[in-house]
């Protein structure tokens, strides 16, 4: 990866978080492990060439707020279910993830389609053992079972629902930060005026 490459991706990266950090809707949808937001270099082949929040996005005074600096390699699980979607969808260059219950995931199927968007729901029960990681995840199988649910192509939101110590959580795709950004803020304000709370 090029200087010119990384200065353009954290200067994405970074425009990108400034959207999120004015969106105060989206505090609501921040998960209890809190929200990571990555992308991933043209080339990308580890989590050292995806660029993620350090310390992930949390709440501070009632807006979602950075914790640490945007870096290279900050991310494991995000990071690693990126290189898998992108396995499958090249395009796809950055994730960002938030909270998800069966309330939130009816919202996402309804707002999804009014929107045109792919939405699919993973059911975390039926990972397999075999495929689990280091860190006992099976990603490939999640980024794999997020296709087949919404019928062969890489849905815009999926909702992963929880398994034995995680938390759901569900997952926006995009080819860009500024364009996931703003299409998770323009989603939260949506469920913000649905009158739904997380909570």
């Amino acid at each position: 990866m090029d200087l010119n490459e990384k200065i353009d991706m954290i200067g994405r990266l970074y425009l990108g978080l400034e959207q999120i950090e004015d969106c105060e809707e989206f505090s609501a949808l921040i998960p209890e492990v809190r929200t990571n937001f990555v992308y991933a270099s043209k080339e990308s082949t580890t989590s050292e060439d995806i660029l993620a929040v350090d310390g992930r996005i949390s709440v501070v005074d009632g807006f979602p707020k950075a914790i640490g600096r945007i870096k290279f390699g900050a991310s494991g699980y995000m990071a690693h279910l990126l290189l898998e979607i992108r396995k499958k969808d090249s395009e796809i260059r950055s994730i960002i993830d938030f909270a998800g219950n069966p309330e939130i995931a009816e919202f996402l199927k309804a707002y999804c389609k009014e929107k045109g968007w792919g939405f699919s729901v993973v059911d975390r029960l039926f990972e397999p053992e075999n495929l689990k990681d280091a860190e006992g995840e099976a990603i490939s199988w999640i980024a794999e079972e997020a296709i087949r649910a919404a019928g062969g192509k890489m849905p815009r939101v999926f909702y992963e629902t929880g398994a034995v110590g995680k938390e759901p959580v569900s997952i926006l795709v995009g080819k860009d930060p500024l364009e996931v950004a703003e299409q998770i803020c323009e989603l939260a304000r949506s469920y913000h005026e649905s009158g739904r709370r997380t909570r």
